[in-house]
């Protein structure tokens, strides 16, 4: 069970409010800390990148964001995190719904073993957001049309999804979670499993998307951040060690750490 201790504050970094903030997030393990203090604003209709060596917590934290961090045992969460300045962890909060404003794609395709129609599909139903299969139709061309997949699918709708590449997998997933008019998309190293030709076009769909959603996206890869990231989030052992223009992190980070990191000199 999450408990939350912090209230939320402004740091006054920006003049436009962030979507989302995040102010003194802890998280452990059972005994075992895994995030420090995470303090991060993340600005509307802009990407977030958050990058560090593996096991520095940058997956860890991005599940914080829409609580999936709930579904697992002996997890504690001290702090405060907010969408639209509305803690997230408010025990009114249905978590159901918050999922819904808040999608998330993970590292490895995982279509439902359904039609290529009814996975885009499945959420609108479920949450109530059509009266008509018009209405649906129109849900499901339109998401499918922003994930970039429309020309590919539109003659295979009834086909299982299990049959598409792992590049066109990965995009129909993106495709769901953009059916629910979600405002913020999460995105575990989206790009990981894929080959560079699928990669490139997610990454472009990251960029065309970022005008309707805030995007975060955790990433492996620097040279991805550097290409889809607005802004960039430097994590190491538990803790955010920088954060500011994904430009500046690159060229001149003010964090030895980052610097080390970016470098290659450890990572």
């Amino acid at each position: 069970m999450a408990v939350v201790t912090a209230r939320a504050m402004t740091d006054g970094t920006s003049a436009q409010a962030p979507k989302m903030a995040v102010r003194k997030l802890d998280l452990f393990y059972g005994e075992s800390q895994a995030l420090y203090e995470v303090d991060l604003d993340i600005a509307e209709k802009q990407v977030t990148a958050l990058i560090g060596p593996s096991g520095c917590g940058k997956s860890t934290f991005l599940r914080c964001l829409n609580r999936m961090n709930d579904t697992i045992d002996g997890v504690t969460i001290k702090g405060n995190v907010t969408l639209d300045d509305r803690d997230i962890y408010d025990k009114a909060i249905d978590v159901v719904q918050l999922r819904a404003r808040i999608g998330m794609v993970f590292q490895k395709p995982n279509p439902f073993p359904k039609s290529i129609y009814d996975n885009v599909a499945y959420g609108p139903r479920i949450h109530g957001l059509v009266n008509s299969r018009d209405e649906l139709d129109e849900v499901v061309m339109t998401s499918l049309e922003k994930a970039g997949l429309i020309k590919e699918v539109k003659d295979r709708m009834a086909e299982p999804a299990t049959g598409l590449s792992g590049g066109q997998q990965q995009r129909l997933c993106i495709a769901r979670a953009v059916a629910v008019s979600p405002e913020v998309i999460l995105m575990d190293e989206p790009c990981s499993a894929l080959d560079p030709i699928a990669t490139a076009k997610v990454e472009e769909l990251i960029d065309e998307l970022r005008s309707n959603y805030t995007i975060v996206i955790v990433t492996h890869s620097m040279q991805q951040a550097a290409r889809v990231s607005q802004r960039t989030a430097f994590f190491h052992l538990g803790k955010l060690v920088e954060v500011g223009d994904t430009d500046q992190i690159f060229t001149n980070p003010k964090d030895e750490r980052t610097k080390g990191y970016i470098t290659g000199r450890f990572g």
